[in-house]
């Protein structure tokens, strides 16, 4: 079973409006495979909430249940103390936020927005719509047709009509998937002022781990049906439990090795015949087998004239590779015993490492990372 319980990283100045969500053993089989297995979840009111996985892992499965598209097989859920699980989606408190925008070509955006509180037959539909198109800054676009918006726009025309039902859980399904590079990055800073503003508990569901690390105060990342790992986006990335974690978000060397000595506060690891140290507190293994990751950018690459310091961990490789993508040059070497590594190099001016060169890589050991003996170093590498 997994479960799991998020805190807000940092308490908001804003009284929350929205309400506690939690998931109580919930699995969703198919005839052919089980795409939530046994979820356990609670997600306190307010919070920005990201579920992060590749295709099929079962993050839009989650969702459908939450917003009661879909029936879970086994398991409940609440809203706000409520249990909700038999409830048809039209009477939870939720809206959801779809990629497609779903907007009604026909319709002004004023009377999009409106569409659900006039259907609720709500008496003060027109100002309500109005503030809602406000928050998003749209209120001058109100006359206007969806198709004479851009992207942009829509997306948030569609987030208007379903902050102005007032739920007490928006969801968002992969909301800025069909926006370019810089649009989604506007965006997200756009999304979490909203949802800083309004207070609402926003479940927000990414296969972009960019997205996810950029606009929640807690990130779940899922893998077949289950929670792998879960927490503030710096800490998952800085202290990643399993090698999907440490592959899917962004990259990581990863290297097999046996304890060998014990340290203390640290243990040294022989990864085929390089002593490597790293601490205890950030390893998952303090005997036997383990798996010594450090995130490339940690890595420093130098000469083999250059000085070090006598802590550090060190390896000494040929390069076979150098990438300069601007803000920084990646290196791939090839280190006898464990394979091709990758580090990313700052771009200052120094004379950068070429092809075929030999140097050494090295790094402090409190940026290594410990995993279990046992891990697959590729699982989640390939995962979209």
């Amino acid at each position: 079973m997994t479960t799991v319980t998020t805190n807000k990283s940092e308490p908001g100045t804003t009284t929350s409006s929205g309400a506690d969500l939690h998931l109580q053993n919930i699995s969703k089989r198919f005839v052919d495979f089980t795409a939530v297995d046994d979820l356990t979840l609670t997600v306190p009111s307010g919070t920005f909430f990201a579920l992060l996985g590749p295709s099929g892992c079962g993050k839009t499965t989650t969702l459908r249940m939450i917003a009661g598209l879909e029936q879970p097989t086994s398991g409940s859920i609440s809203i706000g103390g409520q249990d909700v699980t038999k409830l048809p989606s039209f009477q939870r408190q939720v809206n959801t936020v779809f990629q497609s925008y779903a907007l009604f070509p026909h319709m002004s955006v004023l009377d999009n927005v409106a569409f659900g509180l006039k259907r609720k037959r709500v008496k003060d539909t027109l100002q309500r719509a109005k503030a809602a198109l406000a928050m998003v800054e749209l209120e001058h676009m109100a006359s206007r047709k969806p198709t004479q918006l851009s992207g942009g726009q829509q997306q948030r025309v569609a987030l208007a009509r379903a902050l102005v039902n007032r739920p007490a859980v928006l969801l968002l399904d992969e909301p800025l998937g069909a926006l370019d590079m810089k649009l989604r990055r506007q965006m997200q800073v756009e999304l979490k002022s909203i949802q800083t503003e309004v207070g609402l508990t926003f479940i927000h569901v990414t296969h972009d781990q960019e997205e996810a690390m950029t606009m929640a105060d807690t990130v779940a990342v899922m893998n077949k049906g289950k929670i792998e790992q879960m927490g503030a986006p710096r800490d998952l990335y800085e202290l990643p439990k399993t090698a999907f974690v440490a592959n899917f978000l962004g990259k990581s060397n990863l290297m097999y090795g046996t304890v060998l000595e014990d340290l203390g506060d640290a243990v040294a690891v022989d990864a085929s015949g390089h002593r490597l140290v790293m601490p205890k507190n950030r390893a998952v293994a303090h005997s036997g087998a383990a798996v010594v990751g450090v995130r490339p950018e940690k890595m420093r690459v130098m000469t083999l004239e250059a000085e070090y310091s006598p802590s550090a961990n060190m390896l000494t490789g040929t390069v076979l590779d150098a990438s300069f993508t601007g803000v920084s040059t990646e290196y791939l070497v090839d280190v006898p015993g464990i394979g091709t590594l990758a580090t990313f190099s700052q771009n200052m001016g120094q004379a950068p490492a070429q092809r075929g060169e030999t140097v050494r890589m090295t790094w402090e050991p409190e940026f290594s990372f410990g995993l279990d003996g046992n891990e697959k170093a590729t699982e989640g590498k390939d995962a979209l």
